[in-house]
């Protein structure tokens, strides 16, 4: 028992710290606000549900005596009661709609500013602390905000129910007495004592019969995103796709994604089903339930018609305001796996973003970029290269080669700050601009101009300097597309990628341009008409660049080396020249 309280109240926990910032925002006066609103309205339909409960008696009272006039009255009475109904519940639908969009935007902003921040969605991938975090954001939040809000005030409503109606219960169902043995017994308002031990019977039932449901709605929502980003891959890489014939294996691969859909969907609708029995006959039965256990004195002439229907009213009221949790159940399992998910990836991204850099990468008052006593490592802790000091001046060029694997392109990343693996000191002089070209460029969805201009904003440079570096990089025939929409990463061809993010390096202006075989998909002509342009537009810019071919070393005066040593770890020579236009 105490290991269950205290499993409840850890969940609590978490679930107060996923929903708990919203409520102490900027915004907290308008949710607030809005949040009394709703819960007046609440309040409001409640009321008149025990209005309606008072018209139940006079109306069948009418009818059991034949009045015409008290029929009409009532008959008047409903109309405006149903008006008033009508308005209140379409608002409350309204003003909750509001509250929740309004609720999910915050913490979709703040969700995203997190997940973006030191690059923890970097980090988040490389240890694959979570996944999909796109589906968190987007449907776990949705779920979240939508969930709190309808549970929340679905339980206030059934609290103020049962309170406003256990006393109409208790009075008008009356005693009821019966022979146990030679002895009489009567019990005050059994109507209640009826309705508690229904209701209690109900929910215990559907507990234990909905329990997995929750684990079963956390997995599904799992196997749907893994499904639905294996449709976006497809469309990212259709020409290579197309290009290897993999059509089979792509199938093959979508196929058992989508099996774990659907065989824990299997799962969902067995649990379903077994949950759909009790809970209908449990609201089937309740139906005729306080007609069975009223009639007795409705038949004796206690009671009136209108006494009865009047308690049959109550007693549904009651007897719904205390099965909350069995009609809840399939949205509270749904909106708990959501929870758990959203605790995950919070965690997972206040992990990454406090997660210590082991390589401490500072900006100060250096005249040049010092890289002293660095160590690369793998994510697992495995020592990848031996310790290397260098020194990067203003206006060097410097060729970087080695055997695949042996961390040239992860000195970039530790360079760039976002390599967190493995010790040392990197410092960088404050004012200095910085710019990567990786082998393949990240290219947003949107305009042209806007993918050429990342990530600077879209107007950040002139149409007419934006067509010239087209030009001078062998790209005229995108010079009238500047304002076209497409997702340039699958339109544009591998060179033509890679041309375009020299354009995009030619416009920014780096004090030092870092070229991780940005030129792999050009031939050697327009690579070496590229260089020459770098070289040309950039004098005083500092070029390092990762490559194989000798056509880049007779660009570059200095030659360093990832060397393999004995311990399967790799050394940095710091010390080679570029001879004859070839690396020595």
């Amino acid at each position: 028992m105490a290991s269950t309280i205290k499993k409840v109240s850890k969940d609590w926990q978490v679930v107060w710290r996923l929903i708990e910032p919203y409520w102490r925002s900027e915004e907290k006066i308008s949710a607030f606000g809005l949040l009394a609103a709703v819960i007046s309205l609440a309040l409001g339909m409640v009321y008149l549900n025990v209005l309606f409960n008072d018209w139940n008696r006079e109306f069948y009272n009418a009818l059991e005596t034949k009045n015409f006039v008290i029929f009409k009255q009532q008959l008047w009475r409903f109309s405006w009661l149903a008006f008033l109904f009508i308005a209140v519940a379409i608002y409350k639908i309204y003003l909750t709609q509001a509250l929740e969009i309004r609720w999910r935007a915050w913490m979709t902003r703040q969700y995203m500013a997190e997940w973006l921040e030191n690059q923890a969605y970097y980090r988040v991938e490389q240890t694959r602390s979570a996944d999909n975090p796109d589906q968190r954001i987007a449907e776990d939040l949705k779920f979240l905000t939508s969930g709190s809000l309808s549970l929340s005030l679905g339980l206030l409503s059934s609290v103020v129910t049962l309170v406003s109606f256990v006393g109409i219960l208790w009075s008008v169902s009356g005693p009821i007495s019966f022979m146990l043995g030679q002895q009489e017994w009567s019990i005050p308002g059994y109507m209640v004592w009826f309705a508690l031990a229904y209701a209690g019977i109900g929910s215990l039932l559907v507990a234990w019969i909905g329990k997995p449901l929750v684990q079963q709605n956390f997995n599904q929502q799992r196997y749907e995103a893994d499904f639905r980003f294996g449709l976006i891959r497809i469309r990212e890489n259709a020409e290579a796709i197309a290009l290897y014939g993999g059509e089979t294996e792509e199938q093959v691969q979508l196929t058992g994604r989508f099996a774990h859909i659907r065989e824990n969907w299997w799962s969902i609708m067995k649990t379903t089903k077994r949950l759909n029995v009790a809970s209908t006959f449990y609201a089937q039965f309740a139906v005729i339930f306080p007609f069975l256990v009223g009639a007795p004195r409705f038949f004796s002439g206690t009671i009136t018609l209108g006494g009865l229907m009047q308690i049959s009213s109550a007693f549904g009221q009651v007897q719904s305001s205390l099965s909350w949790f069995i009609d809840a159940f399939g949205q509270l399992a749904e909106w708990k796996a959501s929870v758990n998910r959203l605790a995950e990836f919070h965690n997972a991204v206040s992990d990454a973003r406090a997660q210590q850099l082991g390589i401490m990468v500072t900006r100060n008052n250096v005249g040049a970029i010092l890289i002293d006593q660095v160590n690369l490592c793998l994510p697992d802790g495995t020592l990848l290269t031996q310790s290397m000091n260098a020194t990067i001046l203003a206006g060097q060029r410097i060729l970087i080669t080695g055997p695949s694997g042996c961390g040239k392109s992860t000195l970039f990343r530790a360079i760039a700050g976002i390599w967190p693996y493995g010790q040392g000191f990197i410092e960088i002089p404050k004012e200095m601009k910085l710019l990567f070209l990786p082998q393949r460029s990240y290219l947003p969805i949107g305009t042209l101009r806007a993918a050429i201009n990342y990530p600077a904003s879209g107007d950040a440079y002139k149409d007419r300097a934006i067509q010239h570096y087209l030009e001078q990089c062998k790209l005229p025939h995108l010079m009238a597309s500047l304002d076209d929409s497409d997702n340039w990463s699958t339109r544009l061809s591998p060179g033509e990628q890679q041309r375009l993010a020299f354009v995009r390096a030619l416009l920014s202006e780096p004090d030092v341009l870092f070229l991780d075989e940005a030129s792999s998909a050009l031939d050697a002509d327009t690579e070496q008409a590229l260089y020459e342009l770098i070289l040309a537009e950039l004098p005083h810019a500092s070029i390092i660049s990762i490559a194989h071919r000798d056509i880049v070393a007779r660009h570059h005066q200095l030659h360093w080396r990832f060397e393999a040593d004995t311990d399967a770890r790799f050394r940095i020579n710091t010390s080679g020249q570029i001879k004859a236009g070839k690396a020595a």
